[in-house]
């Protein structure tokens, strides 16, 4: 499965996107702001350039995981049912760790996180639930038949 986030509307605090997954239209993204970063910059650009907790993906194309729990997400209920507590997770994006596809509204809920959703009021995501539950069945439908599933950002 490819995934493709397309940035759309940067702003000063955050950044609104486009997700399709295998070139289908499915949400909205938001991230934090920014800072035109991406995976092939040298560590220490990164590390010079980003603002830990507000900061988006450095642009480039990752693999995800779905076999990890995330501590933080399986001590809440609506995800544990879910998916157990195994969040979507990016893999090797330089200078940041635990970054996941989950929900929430506004960037304050992201911290380097990619945050999925409609793009229905200015800065904000909603209907985040219901979008990410029908991203995670589709990523988890892709794992399920022995697919990698990838995420481009750009």
């Amino acid at each position: 499965m490819k995934i493709r986030v397309e940035r759309r509307w940067p702003k000063d605090t955050y950044t609104i996107g486009k997700l399709y997954v295998d070139n289908i239209l499915l949400c909205n993204t938001l991230e934090d702001k920014d800072r035109r970063l991406t995976k092939d910059d040298p560590l220490s650009k990164i590390r010079q350039v980003k603002v830990p907790g507000e900061t988006a993906i450095p642009k480039g194309t990752y693999t995800v995981r779905m076999d990890i729990v995330s501590p933080k997400y399986a001590a809440v209920t609506w995800f544990k049912k879910l998916c157990g507590g195994k969040m979507p997770r990016l893999e090797g994006v330089p200078g940041f760790e635990g970054i996941l596809i989950h929900t929430g509204n506004t960037a304050l809920d992201s911290s380097g996180c990619l945050l999925v959703g409609k793009n229905t009021k200015v800065g904000q995501l909603t209907a985040s639930r219901e979008t990410f539950s029908v991203l995670y069945g589709k990523m988890k439908a892709a794992v399920d038949r022995g697919e990698e599933i990838t995420i481009e950002i750009v």
